[in-house]
């Protein structure tokens, strides 16, 4: 890795950083001059724009979301165990940053604004409903679901609790909100499991 790719990485990981607590929106090439120490030129040349290091963020953020969240899921049996393991590394995934999931907080930021950014966070967000529907589908293929189980309604389901927690957690300082989420998590399985 050259020593200009270098920087970037370093860069885009501090922005990373800032953006869980700032927000993609209030991340800008000034902020980051500040919190890094390097020029507002200096980082200009490594992006060109607002909105390219935004993206870089998110790109950044989906693949440590992989790294922590979905790979080590992988690592369980197919199936409900599987499922279990994700949503325990997501439950930690939300309490690891300061401002919680930057998905989360970007869906609010940019759900009605129109642009490259909105689209590569909405890209990032399908390729997670595509791995909760993969997810339920192996637990169809183990029998623990049923042969006509709706998988995606099952991943719908899921998200939203998750959101629920992020919501109970972060704004309402619910201290029942992760007991909460694991009560309705365990009423999804269970209602879903083959008869």
């Amino acid at each position: 890795m050259s020593k200009g790719e270098q920087t970037r990485a370093s860069v885009v990981a501090q922005s990373f950083e800032l953006a869980t607590v700032l927000g993609l929106n209030g991340l800008s090439i000034g902020a980051l001059a500040e919190h890094t120490g390097m020029s507002k030129s200096g980082l200009f040349a490594h992006f060109g724009s607002k909105e390219a290091l935004q993206i870089a963020v998110v790109e950044a953020a989906e693949e440590k979301f992989i790294e922590t969240v979905v790979k080590p899921s992988h690592a369980s049996p197919r199936g409900v165990a599987r499922l279990r393991k994700m949503f325990d590394c997501k439950m930690a995934w939300d309490k690891a940053f300061p401002g919680g999931c930057i998905f989360a907080a970007s869906a609010a930021e940019y759900d009605d604004r129109p642009g490259l950014v909105r689209d590569r966070l909405v890209e990032s967000q399908r390729k997670w409903h595509d791995t909760l529907v993969a997810m339920a589908r192996s637990a169809v293929k183990t029998g623990e679901f049923p042969p006509d189980f709706d998988c995606g309604q099952f991943a719908h389901d899921l998200v939203s609790i998750l959101l629920g927690y992020g919501h109970a957690h972060r704004l309402m300082r619910d201290p029942q909100a992760e007991a909460r989420a694991r009560a309705a998590f365990d009423r999804l399985i269970k209602t879903s499991r083959t008869p």
